[in-house]
């Protein structure tokens, strides 16, 4: 079994650089898998190839698209890692990323920098005040939670939902407080886009990234008991609502961080815990690594597609996923 999972992961490993290569090489203007290396080779070891490619190449490949790329992976990553947990702990195979509310409380803090507060800290300004919408969602589903005594993973999942109307609503009362001309930039934001990746801003999300998988691989087994039932875990010596309430924080914490830097991109966190579990069964020690792996390949294909459909311009990258995601889940119903 452990060389199987092994063999998965090498594949997984070169599925993932030749997507990353493809997604750097594809788009308006098309650039050699060989120049892209070669790019990236002399940026990271000066001097290492003849630069036999133009300025204009050098920063399409440096400054604009391989960001990109390395966004949409770490923002798949996170998102299907985050669906996956909450999938097991709220046993509800509909579960994803955007349930508990953060992904609004998200666009709520983006919609208040791009229409009213303006570029306060640069151009880290609209990821800083969506993180924040985030975080205030997940301290107002907490609150709820508190005050309602709905510890149950049911219960939970209703204050979400409670919590994820009223932010939408205020976000929606923002849009039309704002200034119309600016609205389109609001829209594209909650369509998902990956427009705001440069190298100076991915450590944030890498980091958060990190330090989520640490948390969640460490409470893979405690998770498996906990998607068998609250009496399994509790007699098994697993204290289910402080287990419950640690991984509620950190999906919340991993997807704020996600959304902030991409904008709104749904069914990556639903589809793709799925199709792990085809692949992988449903033990969580492998299907959370394998969802971070299946979910990096996934925004970078959608991406692809999204700067090629319309190319030159850019469509945002929630409608390609929607579309996928919705005719593949579609199929899945027909099979299970």
């Amino acid at each position: 079994m452990r060389v199987g999972l092994l063999l998965v992961f090498i594949v997984l490993f070169f599925l993932l650089v030749l997507s990353l290569t493809a997604g750097v090489s594809l788009g308006a203007v098309p650039i050699s898998f060989r120049t892209v290396w070669s790019i990236v080779g002399n940026k990271m070891w000066p001097g290492t190839f003849d630069v036999v490619w133009s300025r204009g190449q050098e920063s399409i490949v440096w400054d604009v698209r391989f960001p990109r790329v390395v966004l949409a992976a770490l923002v798949g990553a996170g998102l299907a890692v985050s669906g996956a947990t909450l999938q097991a702990l709220t046993r509800n195979p509909l579960a994803d990323p955007h349930l508990l509310g953060v992904s609004s409380g998200a666009a709520f803090g983006a919609i208040l920098a791009l229409l009213h507060t303006g570029m306060i800290v640069g151009l880290l300004t609209v990821p800083l005040f969506s993180f924040a919408g985030a975080l205030l969602a997940t301290a107002a589903v907490a609150l709820v939670a508190h005050l309602t005594r709905s510890h149950t993973a049911d219960r939970m999942v209703l204050a979400g939902v409670a919590v994820a109307f009223v932010f939408t609503a205020l976000g929606n009362l923002l849009i039309f407080l704002g200034d119309p001309r600016a609205t389109n930039t609001v829209v594209f934001w909650m369509l998902g886009g990956l427009g705001l990746a440069q190298w100076s801003h991915l450590a944030y999300p890498a980091v958060v990234l990190a330090g989520c998988m640490i948390v969640l691989t460490l409470k893979a087994r405690e998770l498996n008991a906990l998607a068998m039932g609250d009496e399994t875990a509790a007699t098994l010596g697993i204290s289910v609502t402080r287990l419950r309430f640690l991984l509620f924080v950190v999906t919340a914490l991993v997807t704020g961080a996600m959304v902030a830097f991409s904008g709104v991109i749904g069914f990556v966190g639903l589809m793709v815990p799925h199709f792990v579990r085809l692949i992988g069964g449903g033990d969580n020690v492998r299907v959370i690594p394998l969802s971070a792996a299946v979910g990096a390949l996934t925004p970078i294909w959608a991406d692809i597609v999204a700067r090629m459909i319309m190319a030159p311009e850019d469509m945002p990258i929630g409608i390609v996923t929607g579309l996928a995601g919705g005719v593949a889940f579609i199929l899945i119903l027909r099979k299970s």
